[in-house]
């Protein structure tokens, strides 16, 4: 299979870098600078020619070489099956290796698990004030009086095994 290209289409960068690989790997050539590639001595029946180039995502080819007429090389593109009238290996569409980083918003760290703990904790330091203030006194000897009958747990009665006479 000689004289096969990618003909009418530039690769940006280098030409060197794209591979052309037969059958997974049984044979790899590399494009020539001139956007040709050629493979020699291949045994007919079909073979799978694909293209791997960086950046690009080119379609598998299926292409049957005949036995009764040597020389004779039928292509189809793998995808939908078209029958190619001469091999011009065109990528299907650029990849995209990156994913796309979002711009920076005040609302994402408001909404982050940290963000909502500073918030939470800022309600607690200046809205809890204010409900104490506005709190029943008597309520509030109430409460004051079940804390001291409760004592402050020491930390000897917390340990296992602690706090035991």
């Amino acid at each position: 299979m000689a004289g096969l290209g990618t003909k009418g289409f530039v690769l940006p960068g280098k030409t060197s870098n794209v591979k052309v690989i037969l059958n997974g790997g049984q044979i790899v050539t590399y494009l020539r600078p001139d956007g040709y590639f050629s493979f020699q001595n291949i045994p007919a029946g079909t073979h799978l020619i694909e293209v791997a180039a960086i950046g690009y995502f080119f379609s598998p080819v299926r292409v049957d070489v005949s036995a009764r007429n040597p020389g004779k090389v039928q292509a189809a593109l793998t995808e939908n099956r078209r029958g190619l009238s001469e091999l011009v290996l065109e990528p299907l569409r650029d990849e995209q290796y990156y994913e796309i980083r979002e711009p920076f918003s005040i609302m994402s760290v408001v909404k982050s698990p940290m963000g909502l703990m500073v918030g939470f904790m800022l309600v607690v330091v200046f809205l809890m004030p204010k409900l104490v203030e506005n709190m029943d006194p008597e309520e509030m000897r109430r409460a004051q009086e079940e804390m001291r009958n409760q004592g402050v747990p020491s930390l000897a009665s917390l340990l296992p095994g602690g706090g035991r006479n």
